[in-house]
């Protein structure tokens, strides 16, 4: 089984999950569909995400962010181009790159703890090291004394958290997250987003969020990808400045208020090319 606290990097120290999780997306697009179904959904777009870095992708509705995350994950192999992480071209899902989706998408047969161990599982790890990993990441998101519920049981943030345990449980260097978010209240949201940045502090794995709340993107993010209007390719990528580690007092700042609006006036241009385009 993985485990990078095993590893040493060549002057004896630690590898930590910020020396892995580079992507490189280079000269992607991405269309479904031929002849008169034909529809491109990413156009011929590059980026690259340094390791440990969070990473926000923002834009108008069917713009092809969750395509972009997927072609990523290896769900969805690119037309064009390729992508790589760690300079190794992504051909289908893989342990190195954790996935959690908006849809909690937990397995609702078996335990918080079975979740979160069934991956390890997988991988070969032995009834004990899977059972000592799901201890370990439910510690971390503070749900080790939930792990004999079943999924049922929990909230729609409980769940969410367990969702991240559980995709944190193969060690993998990058981290993404499909608006998992999105289906919360407001307060349980403030409070995840909140975990989320405490838990990435503590990992330090890339991380590649997509959301269509500009607050969301601003407050978590290092950089912030805006995609136009379909066929989606990035047209800004803003780095926000604010320091870390951040707290929601920050919504008042000078700096979070112009990143903020910068965002907003861009989705709105391209939100009304969208609505133009689908009103011809």
């Amino acid at each position: 089984m993985l485990d990078v606290l095993k590893f040493k990097k060549p002057d004896g120290g630690p590898v930590t999950q910020a020396d892995k999780g580079e992507i490189k997306i280079k000269d992607v697009s991405i269309t479904f569909g031929r002849g008169p179904t034909e529809y491109r959904a990413v156009e011929t777009t590059s980026i690259d995400i340094k390791a440990g870095e969070f990473v926000c992708i923002l834009g108008p509705s069917g713009c092809g962010k969750s395509t972009l995350m997927n072609a990523i994950a290896g769900y969805v192999e690119p037309t064009t181009g390729k992508v790589t992480v760690d300079d190794v071209e992504v051909k289908g899902p893989g342990p190195d790159r954790g996935m959690v989706f908006q849809q909690y998408s937990l397995l609702p047969w078996k335990t918080v703890y079975e979740n979160v161990a069934f991956g390890p599982k997988m991988a070969g790890a032995t009834r004990t090291e899977a059972g000592s990993v799901a201890n370990t990441f439910l510690g971390l998101v503070g749900l080790k004394k939930f792990g004999n519920r079943y999924p049922a049981e929990l909230s729609g943030g409980m769940q969410q958290r367990v969702g991240i345990a559980r995709a944190l449980a193969n060690y993998p260097s990058v981290l993404l997250m499909d608006e998992p978010f999105g289906a919360l209240d407001a307060q349980t949201r403030l409070m995840m987003q909140e975990s989320l940045l405490d838990i990435w502090r503590q990992f330090g794995t890339t991380v590649v969020f997509v959301t269509h709340d500009v607050d969301e993107a601003v407050f978590l993010a290092d950089r912030v990808l805006i995609m136009s209007a379909a066929p989606g390719r990035i047209i800004e990528d803003v780095r926000i400045k604010l320091p870390r580690p951040r707290s929601t007092d920050m919504a008042a700042t000078q700096e979070y208020m112009v990143a903020r609006q910068f965002c907003l006036d861009t989705i709105k241009a391209e939100s009304r090319k969208a609505f133009a385009e689908q009103n011809k």
